[in-house]
């Protein structure tokens, strides 16, 4: 399962606040078991929310192009990557002593 973006988390919590205030509201409960009914109905609903909400739009990989045949330079697909090495300065390491 993947990571939730922002956007999930977003409208997730609030949601979770917005039904909490209006469960409380509209049920006018002031004792220990409603108001506990109340949040964790308000929990279950932001959590309903935010794994049902689509997902990443850009998360669809997409193979990577082939080289072509045409003979064409630079799309033989034989031809080397190169990658430059780091480069260390002259005197990077050669002291012992202070």
């Amino acid at each position: 399962m993947q990571r939730p973006n922002a956007a999930q988390l977003t409208c997730g919590s609030a949601t979770v606040v917005l039904a909490t205030v209006a469960l409380l509201l509209l049920s006018g409960t002031t004792t220990t078991p409603g108001v506990t009914a109340a949040c964790a109905v308000g929990l279950l609903l932001g959590v309903l929310v935010a794994v049902t909400m689509p997902g990443r739009a850009g998360s669809v990989k997409t193979p990577a192009p082939t080289a072509s045949a045409s003979g064409t330079p630079g799309t033989s697909g034989d031809e080397e990557i190169r990658v430059p090495a780091a480069r260390v300065g002259g005197r990077a390491g050669t002291r012992i002593g202070s």
